[in-house]
C-alpha cells in the first residue's frame, strides 16, 4: 500500500467560521460535524478536519494549496472582494502584491485563526 495523508486537524477558534472561510475562498463544501470537527475535503480527498479549541492554544500553521490558474484567479477575487490582507510572501514583506515563483502564481493570507494560508499555481521547483 502506497502511504498518503488522509486527513489532519487545523485547529481553530471556530470550527464552522474556518472551515467555511476555507471552502468558501477555494470553491469547496463543508462536510457535515463529525464529533467536534467540521471537515473540509481537497480534491484529492485529503480532509481537513477543523477544531474549536481555546484561541490561546493556537499554534500558527502554515497550509499551502495547489490549485489551477482559473481557481486562483476566483480564490484571489474572493480574498479581494472580502479585504483580506495578502502578501507575495510568508514573511509579509510585500503587502498587496503576489508572486510569481517557478512561473505561476502565488499569494499568502491569514485565516480567521491565525493560520498562514498559501495559494499557488506551480509547485516549488516547477
Amino acid at each position: 500500500m502506497s502511504v498518503e495523508l488522509n486527513h489532519t486537524i487545523i485547529h481553530s477558534r471556530d470550527n464552522r467560521e474556518s472551515a467555511e472561510f476555507l471552502a468558501g475562498l477555494l470553491g469547496l463544501e463543508v462536510g457535515p460535524a463529525w464529533g467536534p470537527f467540521v471537515p473540509v475535503v481537497l480534491a484529492n480527498d485529503v480532509t481537513l478536519d477543523f477544531a474549536t479549541i481555546p484561541e490561546e492554544s493556537i499554534t500558527p500553521q502554515h497550509y499551502a494549496f495547489l490549485i489551477s490558474e482559473a481557481e486562483f484567479d476566483a480564490a484571489f477575487a474572493r480574498i479581494k472582494e472580502l479585504g483580506i490582507a495578502y502578501y507575495a510572501d510568508p514573511h509579509l514583506r510585500h503587502p498587496g502584491e503576489i508572486n510569481h515563483n517557478d512561473g505561476g502564481r502565488g499569494v499568502y493570507f491569514p485565516d480567521p485563526s491565525g493560520h498562514g494560508m498559501e495559494l499557488i499555481t506551480r509547485p516549488y521547483g516547477g
